[in-house]
């Protein structure tokens, strides 16, 4: 059997890391470089001049032009954490290297910290992904399919509509020839209706996009949108999962349900599903690259804006 050539790809090893993040200074350079690529710049004016000064056991960079003081970490989701660097690039790097998912119990766990500050760090890592993953638009072909999440509880509705389910849509876009998944987003709407499938294509779908379905009525509105489609007769069973022009889309979906049921007791989708999905959109849109999947996720951790406990335990699925 022929190697799989993005299975078997040489990603960040653990002696990689720790030769290249095992002190505080070199995660506090790591991240300096994440923040401001070509050298210091100021959040208040732009303006590249500054002093540096110590305050404690902290660095504060003051802007020469308009005296406005920042530290590394402030204005970032990192703002107000008194954990050290390097636990947050440890962190950081088991949960982006992980093939599947990492609970926040297990990463208690590794971190030597307690619960709630895994939790925490979690759910910001998680955040960071999302913001990235949030303005993502497939061109190209798309394999589009309806899905949910949860419907382990038991009471309630059975099926569709029921309120132990969180709905969500899934699109993965290939190569011209449907042979090959190039990226995916991954997202939980209210239902399955015109009106959100309709908001969901005109944000996450390119103008050139031509897209596969099932039957699903609200489908239509991908061309009433002015997009191509292509509506598939999969029928049921294993079969339909392997329909040209499905495919992948199943492939994509079976490993994101099973990461997930395998790797959390429990999860409360209807409140972190968006952050949860987007998790693993964020992980397979960047599977060509592992060997630089810390280094980016620490770009991402520095530009998503600070959220405190309270702000991450206030998350919707939604947008607007």
């Amino acid at each position: 059997m022929s190697i799989n050539a993005v299975q078997f790809q040489r990603g960040l090893s653990m002696n990689d890391f720790i030769a290249r993040y095992g002190t505080e200074a070199r995660c506090y350079r790591a991240l300096y470089r994440a923040r401001w690529t070509r050298g210091f710049r100021c959040p208040a004016c732009g303006e590249r001049a500054r002093s540096r000064f110590r305050r404690g056991a902290q660095v504060y960079y003051q802007c020469r032009a308009c005296r406005h003081q920042t530290t590394l970490t402030s204005g970032t989701v990192f703002a107000g954490s008194k954990l050290p660097l390097r636990t947050w690039m440890l962190a950081m790097y088991l949960l982006a290297s992980t093939k599947t998912n990492l609970a926040a119990l297990e990463l208690m766990r590794h971190l030597g910290v307690n619960y709630k500050t895994a939790w925490r760090i979690k759910h910001k890592v998680m955040q960071a992904m999302t913001e990235r993953e949030e303005m993502r638009r497939l061109d190209g072909f798309v394999q589009i399919d309806d899905a949910y999440l949860g419907g382990e509880r038991n009471g309630g509705k059975p099926g569709r509509g029921s309120e132990n389910k969180q709905p969500f849509l899934i699109a993965v876009s290939t190569n011209a020839a449907l042979e090959r998944p190039t990226f995916a987003v991954i997202e939980p709407v209210r239902t399955f209706d015109n009106a959100t499938v309709s908001d969901w294509v005109a944000r996450r779908l390119a103008p050139d996009a031509e897209a596969y379905t099932d039957g699903l009525a609200c489908f239509r509105r991908i061309a009433d949108a002015g997009h191509a489609h292509t509506t598939l007769e999969t029928g049921g069973g294993r079969a339909a999962t392997e329909v040209r022009g499905a495919r992948w889309v199943n492939v994509v979906l079976g490993n994101v349900k099973r990461a997930i049921s395998g790797s959390y007791h429990a999860v409360r989708q209807a409140k972190y599903a968006r952050r949860y999905l987007a998790e693993a959109a964020y992980r397979f849109n960047r599977r060509l690259r592992l060997a630089e999947l810390l280094s980016r996720l620490a770009v991402a951790m520095m530009r998503c804006k600070p959220h405190a406990e309270p702000k991450l335990r206030m998350a919707t699925n939604f947008i607007g």
